[in-house]
């Protein structure tokens, strides 16, 4: 052993092998998702059986080539906390760009024709608009 890595092996602190290296939060049980994506829809305002306000919203999320280009929708539920957030989000138009996390879950329904589909569900832990939609660009 070369008189570096041995000055190396004495100075580094070992790590717990039950420690979470690359994360200083508490585990969780929850599949966390990040998507860039335009608004699909206008924002649906409701509430919830406890009488909660509720804003639910789709994402497109583009990939692919520009031959070759493909859509991913997402549909996003968001509990505001305050009337504030609320009403910022009910005002975002269609075709806003923004950046949402939060927790992801799928489940499957039946479509309007019968036929059983798998929907990417996400309850919004953080939203950012990137950049609001202008006039030109919904024709």
């Amino acid at each position: 052993m070369s008189f570096f890595t041995r000055q190396m092996a004495t100075k580094v602190p070992k790590l717990s092998t039950t420690a979470r290296a690359f994360s200083t939060s508490r585990p969780s049980q929850l599949a966390r998702i990040t998507v860039i994506g335009r608004l699909g829809a206008d924002a649906e305002s409701s509430e919830t059986a406890k009488g909660n306000a509720m804003i639910k919203y789709v994402i497109g999320s583009n990939s692919g080539t520009k031959e070759n280009p493909e859509t991913s929708w997402f549909r996003v539920v968001s509990f505001p906390k305050t009337d504030a957030s609320k009403e910022y989000l009910s005002s975002l138009p269609k075709g806003t760009l923004v950046y949402v996390e939060g927790d992801v879950s799928m489940q499957s329904y039946q479509d309007n024709e019968g036929i059983k589909r798998t929907g990417i569900n996400i309850v919004q832990s953080k939203l950012e608009v990137l950049k609001r939609n202008s006039p030109k660009e919904e024709e």
